[in-house]
Formats: structure tokens, sequence, C-alpha cells
């Protein structure tokens, strides 16, 4: 896919929510990963996938193995974030 730039993330309360659930460790690698994604949300590093099912509206991309950032295209410019964790962030 082509290089797809962000100009504007906004957090949902679930996600903000979640976040201060997380450790320092997480929320550093989470924050990483968002300036990336802010770049390029299909840069390959962070692996952003659409997902399916229930969630077909929706969108996810890696923190690392274990935790994702799940998200909604609001407009071509702006991303909401919905919510971070998990796998669980999928039921």
């Amino acid at each position: 896919m082509r290089a797809r730039k962000v100009k504007s993330v906004k957090y949902s309360k679930k996600f903000l929510k979640s976040l201060d659930k997380l450790s320092a460790r997480i929320i550093n690698q989470a924050s990483t990963r968002e300036e990336i994604f802010k770049n390029n949300v299909f840069d390959p590093q962070i692996k952003t996938h659409k997902l399916s099912g229930k969630d077909k509206e929706y969108w996810a991309f890696w923190i690392n193995y274990s935790f994702r950032i799940k998200f909604i295209f609001l407009n071509n410019e702006e991303v909401l974030f919905l919510d971070i964790g998990t796998h669980d962030i999928y039921k």
C-alpha cells in the first residue's frame, strides 16, 4: 500500500482508560509506534491490517507481538484510536 500520513489522531475515552492500565514500557512502545503510524499508516513495521467480522469497519496496528491499537478512519486525514491492549480488544 502507498504511504499515507495522518494529520490528527483523536483518542476515545475507552482508549485512554485502557492506556492508563498499561505498564510504562508498553506506553513508551505505543508512543514510538504512534509516531511511525502518523508518518505512514501502512508502514510495514507496524503491520496495519483491516479487521473482519463484527469489527469489519475497524483497523488495527501492532505495538508489539501481543499489543495492538484498534482504530477507525474518520476521514482522509484523521483517525480515532478506539482501544489499546492485547487481542482481547477484538472481543
